[in-house]
């Protein structure tokens, strides 16, 4: 069993570092892209407040939480580093309690302020020449050779994009753990092996209180749609977590899991590159799988006969056996073992730590409404549209132009929500010739396990449940003497 060491940490509360991640995307020119840039800004707004804007702290404990984001540089989605005041931030809480996701979206405006890339240029030059100049003394410069400059907060994210050192000091870090279960989902994927000559990955979910494995699942591939097969049920399972803390990888980036988690309000928390700081409780559970699972079995060419107890072999010749063997174990004996770091077994600390609340849960068709996707299709002029190999329906009224449409890529049947190209509701796309079902994605995601049936979390929680209960029931026999004596 894995132990928890003092290199095993998040950062500490007590020390404040931009919730988002640095990833620039590009500028916006047409309405789509302009929705598009506006619900990026949304979703870079949720990241900050998400923390703050818990509605079960009080006005007291609120406070330090954003005056502290308020002295906080974060890395702006457009490139570069913004900070905002504490009344900038308040007002965000406010309007995220009030409207939601739409309610941080920003308004529209004519266009972006410009400016001239020769000033910024010169600022790049001076810096350089003399590293120890501030923005402050560069500002000033500028302004005495060409009469006005740019503020000091821009020549901050200039140069911290053009990656100028501007003397930040390394962020500190020390050992962490939360106080309860679904505070923190760590999530990563694990190298498997070959299995027919194709490589297997592991999409796990730990639950960082009581090391519990919320979701699991061997998949061929290492994307989005696999993550999401995993994430899915896990969500509809155990309910939903406050934090999911990710590394940079393709699938943990992708654009889709941001709106999940903002969608249904889980902060999105991604380990910076090279500073693994946080991730140590995953590392040493995939230590465990592969020292005490994947060093238990053997890939075959031969398939398991029919009938055959899968808890009790160890050669595997599919992918669906590697998950079946995997679910026995973590059910039956990952779950059940004692941790050394935390005293109890997993399973044993997830169910204590339920006692005296309930997890935050979310319907099925707001969870179903978090993992659709979207893409820009121009519609033919008679006003149809093409859609993963399907054709649809949509308003004639939008024939030559671009709409939106945002669909489930596990049901490319279901109804699919239509957008002009102003991003305003245009309402449905009506199927008109079927020919796939899901996407492409899902379609080799539902034959790594050869069935739909198998993209689940790998834990059946409530068998696990019943068993421990049936359990504790017939453990202590009933004392017909003791109910005697307690009569008399």
């Amino acid at each position: 069993m894995e132990s928890t060491g003092g290199e095993d940490a998040l950062p500490q509360p007590a020390v404040v570092v931009s919730p988002v991640p640095a990833n620039p995307a590009p500028r916006a020119n047409t309405p789509l892209m302009r929705k598009e840039h506006r619900e990026k800004i949304a979703l870079f707004r949720y990241q900050i407040v998400r923390a703050a804007a818990d509605r079960s702290l009080s006005s007291r404990q609120r406070g330090p939480l954003v005056r502290a984001l308020a002295e906080v540089d974060h890395p702006w989605p457009f490139g570069g580093t913004r900070r905002f005041s504490r009344e900038t931030l308040d007002r965000w809480i406010k309007a995220w309690w009030d409207h939601g996701f739409d309610g941080l979206k920003p308004d529209e405006r004519a266009c972006a302020p410009y400016i001239d890339s020769t000033v910024l240029s010169l600022a790049e030059t001076l810096k350089r020449e003399k590293p120890n100049r501030t923005a402050a003394q560069v500002k000033r410069i500028i302004t005495e050779a060409m009469g006005q400059a740019p503020s000091e907060t821009t020549l901050l994210r200039y140069f911290r994009a053009r990656n100028i050192s501007t003397g930040t000091r390394p962020v500190a870090t020390g050992r962490f753990e939360t106080e309860k279960s679904n505070e923190i989902w760590v999530g990563d994927a694990l190298h498997g092996p070959r299995i027919g000559g194709r490589k297997t990955f592991l999409f796990a979910f730990l639950d960082d209180h009581s090391r519990m494995v919320t979701a699991a699942r061997w998949a061929y591939a290492e994307d989005a749609i696999r993550l999401s097969a995993v994430l899915r049920p896990a969500l509809q399972t155990h309910g939903i977590p406050e934090v999911a803390y990710l590394d940079n990888g393709a699938a943990m980036s992708d654009k889709s899991l941001a709106r999940t988690c903002a969608k249904l309000g889980i902060r999105l928390v991604h380990s910076a590159p090279y500073r693994p700081q946080g991730r140590g409780k995953i590392e040493r559970f995939f230590n465990t799988v592969t020292s005490q699972f994947l060093g238990e079995i053997t890939v075959t060419d031969t398939p398991m006969l029919p009938g055959t107890d899968p808890e009790a072999g160890s050669q595997i010749s599919s992918l669906h056996e590697l998950n079946t063997l995997f679910t026995a174990w973590v059910n039956m004996v990952y779950h059940h073992q004692q941790h050394t770091s935390i005293g109890q077994t997993p399973l044993a600390r997830w169910e204590a730590s339920w006692e005296h609340r309930t997890p935050v849960r979310k319907s099925l068709a707001e969870i179903r409404e978090a993992f659709l996707w979207s893409d820009v299709r121009t519609v033919t002029k008679t006003g149809t549209v093409s859609l993963h190999s399907n054709t649809y329906e949509v308003d004639p009224l939008l024939a030559g132009t671009k709409v939106e449409l945002i669909y489930d890529p596990f049901d490319l049947d279901g109804e699919i929500t239509v957008n002009n190209h102003e991003g305003n509701p245009a309402g449905t796309a009506r199927p008109l010739d079927i020919g796939r079902h899901v996407h492409s994605k899902v379609t080799n995601a539902v034959k790594d396990n050869d069935s739909a049936t198998n993209i689940s979390t790998g834990i059946n929680y409530l068998d696990l449940v019943a068993t421990r209960h049936r359990e504790s029931l017939t453990a202590a026999p009933i004392s017909f003497a003791e109910i005697q004596e307690r009569a008399r």
